[in-house]
């Protein structure tokens, strides 16, 4: 389902990549179209000398499968190019869907601009649709998830602890009725809180796939 849409926006996205760049490479079905069409370029000689910074390992591993050179190196990335499971009319963004939200604030953080990618289901008016991500240790992780419970959600471990992120930690989905960006601090004073999928003053722009095209959306950042 949106699949045209995630893959308009990823190729709308795809034509503020020049060859020279340093790029960080998201996580997750939108980006990968995005990824299988710079691999495409880079195969065919028409743009050259891009490096990526990957977000999770099975993104280093469809970078690389193009001969994308990958590397952690965080100084000087240009344009983070990355999906979103929601995001609303402010830029700011719920991610982690694909269990990955460290290393993508990480590399968003460090990225001089930050571009997202997503069909226009993602949109919402307030961030409520999509369950709260949170990446925490597995040390005393029930404890951790009864003392997020208290701010009003209710968490569950993904796949019932079966799923860890490529950092060996547990992540919980936590349903809010509405998750407000000031829940990020709050919840990230918790102790075994490792991140919140909370990504808020990060945003340049949002490519919004359509069914016949794509819609951009600048974000101010203040």
């Amino acid at each position: 389902m949106y699949e045209d849409e995630k893959r308009n926006s990823a190729m709308e996205a795809l034509k503020y990549v020049h060859s020279n760049m340093k790029l960080g490479l998201g996580t997750g079905s939108t980006t990968k179209y995005f990824i299988d069409g710079l691999g495409e370029l880079v195969k065919s000689g028409k743009i050259t000398n891009i490096t990526g910074v990957p977000t999770s390992l099975r993104t280093a591993d469809l970078a690389q499968s193009y001969g994308i050179k990958i590397e952690n190196n965080l100084e000087g990335i240009e344009i983070d190019f990355d999906g979103a499971d929601e995001f609303d009319g402010n830029g700011n963004l719920i991610k982690g869907g694909g269990g990955a939200l460290v290393r993508e604030k990480i590399v968003a953080y460090n990225s001089r601009d930050v571009y997202i990618m997503a069909d226009h289901s993602k949109f919402s008016e307030r961030l409520h649709s999509f369950p709260l991500p949170v990446e925490i240790l597995p040390f005393m992780e029930n404890v951790t998830k009864k003392n997020i419970e208290k701010l009003g959600c209710d968490a569950t471990f993904r796949d019932g602890k079966k799923f860890k992120s490529d950092n060996g930690n547990y992540i919980l989905d936590c349903r809010f009725n509405f998750t407000d960006v000031t829940l990020e601090d709050k919840i990230k004073m918790i102790p075994g809180v490792v991140e919140v999928g909370i990504f808020h003053k990060i945003t340049t722009k949002i490519f919004i796939g359509e069914n016949n095209g794509c819609k951009i959306m600048n974000v101010k950042k203040s």
